[in-house]
């Protein structure tokens, strides 16, 4: 049996991702699981080569994002970490939108 990873957090994260992140449609693949499961935020690359994705949703939602990203995210990508924080937000999203 799988062992599947359950995050504490309800309500908004960020994540950051390292890896090879960028140039391999890693945004717009993120873009289209986060709207498979009715996220809400952004994912935006960083000027350092990383990518920064915002979300907000129930612990049902952010476990699926989160056990995404643990199977590697898109087969083009290859992700050497990523790290979760529970995030305020300062303003309420209505979608999630790619950022650049």
């Amino acid at each position: 049996m799988q062992n599947v990873h359950k995050s504490p957090y309800e309500g908004g994260i960020i994540i950051h991702v390292t890896g090879r992140v960028q140039g391999v449609g890693f945004r717009f693949f993120t873009y289209q699981q986060a709207k498979k499961w009715q996220l809400v935020g952004y994912v935006k690359n960083l000027s350092n080569g990383d990518v920064e994705i915002l979300a907000y949703g129930t612990k049902t939602q952010l476990d699926s994002l989160i056990n995404w990203l643990e199977k590697g995210g898109p087969s083009s990508a290859k992700i050497t970490h990523f790290d979760v924080k529970q995030a305020n937000f300062e303003q309420m999203y209505t979608t999630f939108n790619v950022r650049y």
